[in-house]
């Protein structure tokens, strides 16, 4: 009987530190967040921001099965600090705000990776209308609360830039994406 209680006493034990370490987080609102892409027009660097996006991270060191990161993106939130441009970039040649109105990026697999990245994530990008294998390297500092990462795509992968804006002469067919967002603990 006593071995008996102490097995369930190891067993809750070991559930107990097992649900400390899994937790859940979200975009902390009004933080130091952005969400940055870059690409290149007539060969010099040109960037805007995605001002409207929700990160969802659910980690666990101990069961990476369970792991998972989402990020859903309001496409009409694109600024690229000149109202020409913005205008442009919402029609269908471009981000095509209407019909394709959030890009979402989800992840199921987050496995270690070498180096400063920490981490990578391995999942599939949807973007105007086109779904993609991507794998996000990314740092997590959860005593910051803190998480950042950058990747490099290609914007006719997602048939964006269509008709005279095809071709990579012009305009880069390269877009390295940054991030670098703040969460906090879901209860």
């Amino acid at each position: 009987m006593r071995n008996t209680v102490c097995c369930l006493a190891a067993l809750l034990a070991t559930l107990c530190a097992t649900a400390a370490h899994a937790t859940s987080w979200e975009l902390k609102p009004g933080g130091d967040n952005r969400l940055e892409f870059t690409t290149t027009f007539e060969q010099t660097p040109v960037t805007g921001v995605f001002k409207d996006f929700r990160v969802r991270f659910d980690f666990d060191p101990q069961k990476p099965d369970s792991n998972r990161l989402n990020v859903s993106i309001r496409i009409s939130s694109a600024d690229m600090a000149n109202p020409d441009i913005n205008q442009a970039i919402a029609g269908k040649d471009w981000f095509d705000f209407v019909r394709y109105p959030e890009a979402v990026f989800d992840a199921r697999e987050i496995l270690d990776a070498p180096g400063a990245a920490g981490y990578r994530a391995r999942g599939t990008l949807l973007l105007k209308g086109r779904r993609q294998p991507l794998v996000l390297p990314f740092s997590w500092k959860p005593e910051e609360r803190r998480m950042e990462g950058e990747f490099v795509t290609h914007r006719s992968i997602f048939n964006i830039g269509t008709g005279e804006w095809k071709s990579s002469n012009a305009v880069g067919d390269a877009v390295t994406v940054r991030f670098r967002v703040q969460l906090r603990e879901l209860p």
